[in-house]
C-alpha cells in the first residue's frame, strides 16, 4: 500500500492532470470443523465444484488513473494497475494468515490511444482470459499467464483483437531463471448480445545456449524407470564401478512448449441467461534438473527429453438459466479433462490420467435476502499407468493382485477414483436473490463419498512405519458443517 500511497503523491505533485485511485477485490472466509481428521476440506480439489472444497482467500484489485479516460474515447489515457492475492488467514489453515502466502500477482501499466486510435498497451503481467467456470473456479481459456512484457489490444464493438510478447523465464524456471520467449494472441466477436467466439493460442521457446547452466540441458541416456525411481546414478555406478569415471556431463538442448485456446458463448433469451464453452490444450515445458544422491556422490539428472511430451487437453461448459426468475436460478457445470504423458508407460501420475465431472447448483430465494442452496457433483478420474489410489485401510500392503510395489511404482490398488458431494444449506443475500448475488453468508452440510479411503486432505498414515505405530480407518464417507461468506468489493 505505501507504493500506491507514494504513487498518488508524485501524481498529485505533477498538477497536470487529476490522479483518482480505485480499489477492488474479492475475498472468502470460512469455519468447517471435521472431526473425521480432515483439514477443513469436503474432498481433495475444485474438480468436485468449488464449493467446501476451497479455503480462505483474500484478492485485492488497485487501479490509478494517471491520465483519466474523456468522455468520446479519443484522447490518450494511462492507468496502473496491481493485484495482491494470496490464501491464508489466522485461525482458518495452517499458514496462519502468513503474508508469506500472498504475492503482487499482476502490476502492468495500460496505455490508450497512444499511436492508434481504440488501440490499449500494456506493459508487465499480461494475464488474458476469456472467462471463469465459476462453479469450479477455472479459467481454461487463458493466455499470458506466466508472461510479462507487452501488448496490445484493438477493440471495436464487435471485435476484440490482442497480440503479445514477452518472457515466461521467471514463472517456469523460478530461481533458475533463463529467458523464454513467448509470443501470442487472441480474436474475439461479438454477435449482437447473443453470442461471442474466440481462440488464441502462444508458444514458448527457450533457446540453447552452451555454457549456461541454467539453460535448457539433457542427460544423454536416461530412461522413464531408472529416473522416476531415482536410480540413474546407481546404474551408472553398477556400470562404472572405476571412481575416476565421471558421471556423463550434460549436453545444451532447446525446450518449447505451446497452448491453444477457444471459447463460445451464446444466451440472453429469457430464462437462458448464457452458456459458456472453453477448450484448452497444452503441451507443457521440459523440467528442470533432479538430482539424486549415491554412496556420498552427488548428480544432477536433466530429464528435458523425458518430460517434453507432456500434454493436457481441459473442455468445459457452464449453463445458467433462471426457471423463475429472482425465485430459482440453476447453474450447471462439466469439466473434462485429459493428461497425456508420452515418454511415460510405466509411472501413475498427474500427467497421465483421464478425468471427467459435473456439478449442479440449485439456489432458491425465499425472499431478497434469504434462500435455500443445493449442489451436487460426481466426478470419475482414472489413471492411465495403473494403480494410484487406495481404497482401504490396510492398501499400503496391497496392490495388483494383493501383490506389494517394493519398488515404489504403484501407489495404491485401484486406477481408479469415484467421488460424489452433496451440499445444502441456507444462504444470505443482502445484495438480492441471484446465485451469483455477493456478498453472501452460507450455512452448510456437506457429505462426500469416494471410492479412496480418506479421500480429503487429512493427517492419516501413509506408509507402513506409521500404519505400525498408528493403525489405520477405513472411512468413504467425510460429513463437513460450514460457516462461510465471500464478497465482491
Amino acid at each position: 500500500m505505501r507504493t500506491w500511497f507514494c504513487l498518488g503523491l508524485l501524481g498529485l505533485s505533477l498538477d497536470a492532470h487529476a490522479v483518482t485511485g480505485r480499489v477492488g477485490g474479492y475475498v472468502r472466509v470460512n469455519a468447517r470443523p471435521s472431526f473425521q481428521g480432515g483439514m477443513g476440506s469436503l474432498g481433495y480439489s475444485n474438480l468436485y465444484g468449488r464449493l467446501l472444497n476451497e479455503g480462505p482467500y483474500a484478492a485485492l484489485n488497485m487501479d490509478l488513473d494517471v491520465l483519466e479516460p474523456t468522455p468520446g474515447g479519443g484522447a490518450p489515457w494511462t492507468r496502473i494497475h496491481g493485484q495482491v492475492e494470496g490464501g491464508s488467514v489466522e485461525g482458518m489453515d495452517a499458514g496462519g494468515g502468513s503474508l508469506d502466502h500472498f504475492r503482487l500477482s499482476q502490476l502492468h501499466i495500460l496505455a490508450g490511444n497512444v499511436l492508434i486510435q481504440n488501440v490499449t498497451w500494456q506493459a508487465g503481467t499480461l494475464e488474458s482470459s476469456m472467462g471463469d467456470m465459476g462453479l469450479y473456479d477455472m479459467r481454461p481459456a487463458t493466455l499470458f499467464d506466466r508472461t510479462v512484457g507487452m501488448s496490445a489490444r484493438w477493440e471495436s464493438e464487435s471485435i476484440d483483437l490482442l497480440l503479445g510478447v514477452g518472457d515466461s523465464g521467471f514463472s517456469v524456471r523460478g530461481e533458475r531463471y533463463n529467458p523464454i520467449l513467448t509470443a501470442g494472441g487472441s480474436v474475439r466477436m461479438s454477435l449482437a448480445e447473443h453470442a461471442q467466439f474466440g481462440i488464441g493460442g502462444e508458444l514458448l521457446y527457450e533457446a540453447e545456449a552452451k555454457g549456461n547452466t541454467h539453460a535448457p540441458l539433457r542427460t544423454p541416456g536416461l530412461n522413464t524407470e531408472e529416473w522416476v525411481r531415482g536410480e540413474v546414478l546407481q546404474r551408472f555406478r553398477a556400470q562404472h564401478p572405476i571412481a575416476a569415471d565421471r558421471f556423463p556431463s550434460p549436453e545444451p538442448t532447446s525446450a518449447e512448449s505451446s497452448k491453444l485456446i477457444a471459447y463460445a458463448g451464446f444466451g440472453g433469451w429469457g430464462a437462458f441467461r448464457w452458456n459458456s464453452t472453453y477448450l484448452s490444450w497444452s503441451r507443457l515445458h521440459p523440467e528442470g534438473p533432479t538430482q539424486e544422491v549415491f554412496e556420498q556422490e552427488t548428480a544432477d539428472i536433466y530429464p528435458s527429453e523425458l518430460t517434453d511430451e507432456r500434454q493436457v487437453l481441459q473442455v468445459g461448459n457452464e449453463l445458467l438459466f433462471t426457471p423463475i426468475p429472482e425465485r430459482l436460478d440453476v447453474a450447471w457445470g462439466v469439466l473434462f479433462g485429459d493428461h497425456t504423458d508420452r515418454d511415460n508407460d510405466i509411472l501413475p501420475s498427474d500427467h497421465d490420467r483421464t478425468y471427467l465431472s459435473t456439478v449442479l447448483r440449485v439456489q432458491t430465494a425465499i425472499s431478497q435476502t434469504f434462500g435455500v442452496l443445493t449442489e451436487m457433483s460426481v466426478a470419475k478420474e482414472w489413471s492411465r499407468n495403473g494403480n494410484t489410489y487406495r481404497e482401504h485401510e490396510d492398501s499400503i500392503f496391497a496392490n495388483t493382485d494383493g501383490a506389494p510395489d517394493t519398488r515404489g511404482l504403484e501407489t495404491g490398488e485401484s486406477d481408479t477414483r469415484r467421488t460424489w458431494q452433496g451440499k445444502a444449506g441456507l444462504v444470505f443475500t443482502p445484495m438480492g436473490p441471484s446465485i451469483w448475488s455477493r456478498p453472501t453468508i452460507r450455512l452448510l452440510w456437506g457429505s462426500q463419498w469416494s471410492s479412496q479411503n480418506n479421500a480429503y486432505p487429512n493427517a492419516y498414515v501413509e506408509d507402513v512405519d506409521q500404519y505400525n505405530e498408528f493403525g489405520n480407518v477405513e472411512q468413504h464417507w467425510h460429513h463437513l458443517v460450514a460457516m462461510e461468506a465471500e464478497a465482491w468489493f
